[in-house]
């Protein structure tokens, strides 16, 4: 599995292995047709930042390559937040003292007739991490209601086990989303004190049990600001590396999470730029060609406008991060706080200017 891969490496030699890198190093990296992650620590580095421009157009070019110029719009879609876990940085941990809910199937159901009225086939359902409210006999229950209405849908939950993973696969389940939040060990347990999740091996792996389970997607990522930005991108590369090799089957995703406000708020250990995400944007397209990148409504209309031609293939637009927050409960607390308040349709038409088609309803729209 991967861990034995991560056992291979020193935090802190990949650390100063990023920031060791020249600018001869980044030339060399953009010149070849094929990338190493050893390229990949080169394009992320600070030595990078003046190519900056070179990266941006070759990762245009290499997006149009692979996906032409569409751009997929989802929405999420919280079923509770209710959770066991003591996170540092999450709205939803259990130290905090916040009225829970979890939907029942009628308000389910109204919150389903919210998104579609925005006209989305594609979900993606969350939850906090709370296994004997919202696991898999929840699950179980709630998912056939789910897929009756939606064409693609998607789950970020708690880390399960490779026989659940299987079965939500038989329930109509397309794409699995679990972010490792930091790759450096220490610091994981530092920010999950308490709950299933401070158990960092078994996060760890749970990228193995879903692609074992026969996923058609798996989306990986890293919290970024909780750690060190760069170094906990490059072993989310490597994570995206051996699973791409384990599980050929499967497609993958990356998403690019920064910390974002919420009640108890924690403070960012090193903060990224606006620049220095669309550096690492583009540098997982530089390596990657097939793996879909996806921005959430985390970032600003401005920032998430420029992005849209530079790697992203996915966005999300009009997104609540509350259960019931589309119908229901619409004042129930946030995980975090979202800055691009836009609608689906909204979304759209920006996206449509930039001359790109929206793939989001029973039909696409085109400008190609």
């Amino acid at each position: 599995m991967f861990t034995e891969i991560f056992d291979s490496y020193d935090w802190h030699e990949v650390h100063a292995g990023i920031y060791k890198k020249t600018a001869a190093d980044v030339s060399c990296a953009l010149a070849r047709k094929k990338r190493t992650l050893e390229d990949f620590k080169a394009l992320i580095s600070p030595a990078a930042a003046p190519f900056l421009e070179q990266m941006a157009a070759m990762s245009h070019q290499e997006t149009v390559r692979r996906f032409g110029k569409t751009m997929q719009l989802y929405a999420p879609l919280y079923l509770s937040n209710e959770c066991q876990n003591i996170c540092t940085y999450c709205g939803f941990s259990l130290d905090n003292q916040i009225p829970r809910k979890t939907l029942n199937t009628l308000e389910l159901l109204q919150e389903i007739a919210a998104v579609k009225e925005m006209g989305y086939q594609h979900i993606l359902l969350v939850t906090g991490e709370a296994k004997q409210l919202v696991g898999m006999e929840y699950f179980r229950k709630m998912l056939p209601v789910v897929t009756a209405h939606f064409a693609h849908v998607a789950m970020e939950v708690q880390p399960l086990d490779e026989q659940d993973y299987a079965e939500l696969h038989e329930l109509g389940v397309n794409t699995i989303l679990v972010y490792q939040e930091t790759y450096h060990e220490e610091d994981y347990k530092m920010h999950h004190p308490k709950g299933k999740k401070s158990n960092f091996q078994y996060r760890l792996e749970t990228p193995d049990r879903v692609g074992r389970a026969g996923i058609h997607k798996i989306g990986v990522g890293a919290l970024l600001g909780l750690d060190d930005w760069r170094t906990d991108s490059f072993f989310t590369a490597a994570h995206l590396h051996y699973l791409q090799r384990q599980y050929w089957k499967s497609k993958f995703s990356i998403s690019f999470p920064r910390l974002r406000p919420h009640v108890g708020g924690l403070e960012p250990k090193t903060v990224i730029t606006d620049r220095e995400l669309v550096q690492l944007i583009c540098a997982y397209r530089l390596l990657n060609g097939e793996v879909e990148l996806s921005m959430s409504t985390r970032e600003s209309r401005s920032f998430r406008n420029h992005i849209i031609k530079l790697g992203i293939t996915s966005i999300s637009a009009g997104s609540k991060t509350n259960p019931g927050g589309y119908a229901v409960a619409p004042e129930s607390l946030e995980q975090f706080e979202i800055d691009d308040d836009r609608s689906p349709k909204e979304m759209a038409t920006v996206i449509e200017q930039a001359g790109y088609q929206v793939v989001w309803k029973d039909w696409d729209t085109s400008l190609q």
